[in-house]
């Protein structure tokens, strides 16, 4: 696939399964990854940070989970299966922070007393699904990664992006974003 293709792919991905509910939030699962990617723009954070906010959840968009499957007991993996998906395409720091994202939810709530009594009731649920915080010697092997701070900021973002009232652009709107952060190879040049 080259870049344009591979823009437009998760362009139509957003808009054809984003309507769907963000696991139990009051947004979308659009809303959800245009909020987060409208915080980080804000922050003036690099583009490849900004594509990883926007693209966070894509493996929710991937899968044919339904939209209630943690309070089901079901942890879908989505940070996995987008990874996996991403990494054809995009610089290891995007994939990266996508991969770690919910690990850097664990590592949070670990780390910074405050960050769990910050976090939705779904995510709640789901940290329970997704194996709690961590404990210290995971905690130490988080830290070791090259993409840990990345992926503590991504983790931040999301926990904002939960705001029904908030504005964003449209998906097209982070074209310039999403191409940054792809992968230079011949056939997938921006």
């Amino acid at each position: 696939m080259n870049s344009q293709t591979v823009v437009d792919r998760l362009i139509d991905l957003f808009n054809k399964h984003g309507s769907s509910q963000y696991g139990g939030e009051a947004v979308t699962q659009a809303e959800h990854g245009l909020q987060a990617a409208t915080h980080a723009r804000k922050l003036g954070l690099a583009p490849c940070q900004v594509a990883a906010a926007l693209l966070h959840d894509i493996g929710h968009l991937l899968h044919h989970f339904p939209d209630d499957a943690p309070s089901k007991g079901i942890d879908d993996q989505h940070e996995e299966l987008g990874a996996a998906w991403l990494e054809k395409y995009f610089k290891p720091e995007v994939v990266e922070a996508v991969r770690m994202h919910v690990s850097a939810k664990r590592y949070l709530c670990s780390r910074e007393p405050d960050y769990f009594e910050s976090l939705s009731q779904p995510s709640v649920l789901s940290l329970k699904l997704q194996g709690g915080p961590m404990n210290e010697s995971e905690c130490g092997q988080f830290e070791k990664h090259r993409f840990f701070r990345e992926a503590v900021a991504l983790r931040k973002l999301d926990e904002l992006a939960k705001d029904p009232l908030f504005k964003t652009p449209e998906v097209e709107d982070f074209k310039p974003e999403l191409e940054a952060a792809l992968l230079e190879t011949k056939g997938n040049r921006p």
